[in-house]
């Protein structure tokens, strides 16, 4: 199994992170930062152990601001794209605010390493305007990171943040920065101006796909953008999220012998099922397939999550047989419990059919 990611915020990882500081500050007193920062470790949560060792760092690097950041700039490289990382603009985010261009400038320069995006909204939070200002010109940076910071530490809804009201409220506030970001040829901005977007998708529908429909579809980045931005609209057959992508709207098909390999299958193993979907239109049909899988829950109330599987043209009279393996084992985002599952089929947005299965934990 897969290490925990609190269990990062280790021993091992406070002499490795002692070690760095003392190189970087013959003054750091390592012995007695490493024996704070363990104290009561084990009872911590993952955030709590990441804002504990924030607290103990205050503590124990010098109360020059600029020059705890100067020792933070030598030691990061040694963390680079691990989670433990975080502290480090975490630092910035809890006791930069008393010199907010430092702290900004500080924050672009340690997003290169990991990521900023969580301390960046304390910030956003204080000085919204004056944060967004900046942020817009990092969406121009030649820094893949410092991009998809751009985006990212001002999305609507970042998971594990507190949201930003005004954002969540207000979607123009943002619109400069995924004006700039709509055509970015790297992978890792476009998903994040994808998940900008599927935020606003759910709050602010209309808004959001006035603004992707202003787009040029035939760049092939900003055709992906618009595309992953419009999944959760798509797999709820939202009409105006299927008419970007022509999407039939008006969708006759028929679901034809659907089949589970098995009724009853163990925790750990791949639930395997099949169907056919037959054209019911004089005229050939686009269309996006998904399944669904109703996931027994602790509470008794079962949780729907839906997965994507094939997008085709679908011709009068034609039919197309499609089988898949679902997998159910646990892992560090699902935990399954025992019960009645069931399987769905949709397309376009709108339920043919459903089967139910028996899981065993």
């Amino acid at each position: 199994m897969a290490e925990a990611l609190k269990d990062m915020f280790n021993k091992k990882f406070y002499e490795r992170l002692a070690i760095g500081f003392t190189k970087a500050d013959k003054n750091f007193h390592a012995e007695k930062f490493q024996k704070d920062v363990l104290k009561g470790l084990e009872e911590m949560s993952l955030n709590q152990r990441l804002r504990h060792t924030t607290v103990t760092m205050k503590k124990y690097l010098p109360a020059d601001y600029s020059r705890s950041l100067d020792i933070i700039y030598n030691v990061i490289p040694e963390f680079k794209s691990h989670y433990t990382c975080f502290i480090f603009p975490d630092f910035v985010g809890q006791y930069g605010h008393d010199q907010v261009s430092l702290s900004l400038d500080a924050l672009k320069e340690l997003t290169k390493f990991g990521t900023s995006e969580f301390a960046i909204r304390e910030y956003l939070k204080r000085d919204l305007k004056g944060t967004l200002k900046v942020m817009n010109k990092w969406a121009d940076d030649e820094n893949v990171h410092v991009r998809r910071l751009a985006s990212e530490g001002c999305r609507p809804r970042l998971p594990w943040s507190f949201n930003i009201p005004e954002i969540m409220a207000t979607p123009e506030l943002t619109k400069p920065i995924l004006e700039k970001l709509k055509a970015d040829a790297e992978l890792y901005v476009k998903k994040s101006v994808a998940n900008h977007l599927n935020d606003f998708s759910r709050t602010h529908t209309d808004w959001m796909l006035s603004l992707v429909n202003s787009w040029d579809k035939k760049n092939e980045h900003t055709a992906w953008i618009i595309k992953h931005a419009s999944r959760t609209l798509i797999k709820k057959g939202h009409p105006g999220s299927l008419a970007v992508f022509d999407f039939e709207k008006n969708v006759k098909v028929g679901l034809k012998n659907l089949k589970l390999k098995s009724p009853k299958i163990k925790l750990g193993d791949d639930l395997g099922f099949s169907f056919s979907i037959v054209s019911e239109k004089s005229k050939a049909q686009k269309l996006v397939i998904d399944y669904a899988v109703y996931y027994a829950k602790k509470s008794g109330t079962p949780g729907r999550k839906v997965f994507k599987l094939k997008e085709l043209r679908l011709e009068p009279g034609a039919n197309v047989t499609i089988s898949k393996m679902q997998s159910f084992k646990d892992f560090s985002t699902r935990k399954h419990y025992a019960g009645k599952h069931a399987l769905e089929i949709m397309v376009n947005g709108k339920s043919y059919g459903k089967k139910e299965f028996l899981l065993s934990v």
